[in-house]
């Protein structure tokens, strides 16, 4: 079996702020206590582990979110209901833009402990 992304460990200011945040955006279920985390499970089955980083400074990461065509406009309008900025390229120079790309649509945003977010409805390869 080749090998498969299973969890990742993602640092918050509020790991249940963030975690329920990432949960209501794109409609998964609310975010399961274990151990020291907030655990997201995603469709395919990996999980966004998010623990609090205690005060300590941490780096912006990136973590990208493949949706339906279906899911796509209901994903967008939560995230712009919350006021969000948003973005149509990773440089941040588009606000409010969406891009096209592989046949499908994107946009950026940024969660509540700064990572920055994408939502596309289909994969670069």
């Amino acid at each position: 079996m080749p090998a498969e992304l299973n969890h990742t460990i993602v640092h918050a200011e509020d790991p249940v702020a963030s975690a329920t945040f990432l949960t209501e955006v794109l409609g998964l279920d609310p975010p399961v206590p274990f151990g020291p985390f907030q655990v997201v499970v995603t469709g395919n089955g990996a999980s966004l582990d998010f623990i609090d980083a205690g005060g300590e400074p941490f780096d912006s990461q990136h973590y990208s979110f493949l949706v339906t065509d279906d899911e796509y406009p209901v994903v967008r309008d939560r995230v712009l209901a919350r006021g969000l900025d948003t973005w149509g390229d990773p440089g941040r120079t588009e606000p409010g833009g969406e891009y096209r790309h592989n046949g499908g649509t994107g946009f950026y945003f940024c969660g509540p402990s700064g990572h920055f977010l994408e939502i596309q409805t289909r994969p670069y390869l």
